[in-house]
């Protein structure tokens, strides 16, 4: 999980999935074992996702990722961009 450039408000949210092998040693990792999971976020990006809560939705319209940053400024209408 990551934040890179680009979006309507000038930073955009990126999941994705990697390897142990792709974990950098200042990368910041959550183990949520009963699922089975972990979280990795670059150390970059820890700036700006720091307090971040991530809910998901199976909603039929409007479901998936939901992120709720309270370092965001300013975010658009679809929820996976932001300013700072």
């Amino acid at each position: 999980m990551g934040v890179r450039n680009g979006g309507c408000s000038g930073l955009s949210y990126v999941m994705d999935f990697s390897t142990e092998e792709d974990i950098g040693e200042e990368d910041e990792i959550d183990e949520y074992l009963t699922e089975g999971i972990k979280c990795v976020v670059d150390a970059k990006s820890l700036l700006y996702l720091y307090g971040l809560e991530l809910d998901y939705s199976d909603e039929l319209i409007g479901g998936g990722f939901k992120f709720f940053n309270p370092n965001a400024e300013e975010s658009c209408g679809c929820g996976s961009s932001f300013g700072v």
